[in-house]
């Protein structure tokens, strides 16, 4: 988790996703974990709202001590839009993970990594984006060779 330090100092770079052995290897299995780490870091660092409607005074003086909370739709509400979701680390209970087939974190990112290279579809550019793109190789090409020409005629 040494990406929790620099993302609680507010910096918007985590460097080394992906990287092994010092950045000399880099693993499709090990982006796909570190992905989901930021994806968790990142509901972190959106904090826990606490104001009137979030504490739910009204609710708790209703329902009472050891009473049945989840069925107010109070809590269904906040429930829903606080669940902490992964898409690698199964939660499950070790019987369905067990007939889905047992996979650790590590063979469902492979799968995964595997998956992408196989079957990802690029999403072609927009032609208004196409066109910015190559104005821009144009501009700079032609500032390119107009420096060329003023460093020669220095010469």
């Amino acid at each position: 988790m040494t990406n929790m330090l620099p993302a609680l100092t507010g910096s918007n770079v985590i460097y080394g996703m992906g990287m092994m052995e010092m950045g000399m290897t880099m693993s499709y299995e090990q982006l796909l974990t570190d992905a989901e780490i930021v994806r968790m870091t990142r509901r972190i660092l959106q904090g826990i709202p606490v104001n009137p409607d979030t504490m739910a005074l009204d609710v708790i003086k209703a329902v009472g001590p050891a009473n049945n909370y989840l069925a107010q739709k109070h809590t269904r509400k906040y429930m829903r839009q606080e669940l902490s979701t992964t898409q690698y680390i199964d939660r499950t209970q070790r019987e369905t993970w067990e007939k889905k087939g047992g996979m650790t974190m590590t063979e469902a990112t492979k799968a995964k990594a595997i998956d992408i290279l196989e079957n990802y579809e690029v999403t072609p550019l927009p032609d208004d984006v196409k066109k910015r793109i190559h104005d821009i190789v144009v501009e700079g090409e032609e500032e390119a060779e107009e420096l060329a020409r003023f460093q020669a005629k220095k010469k």
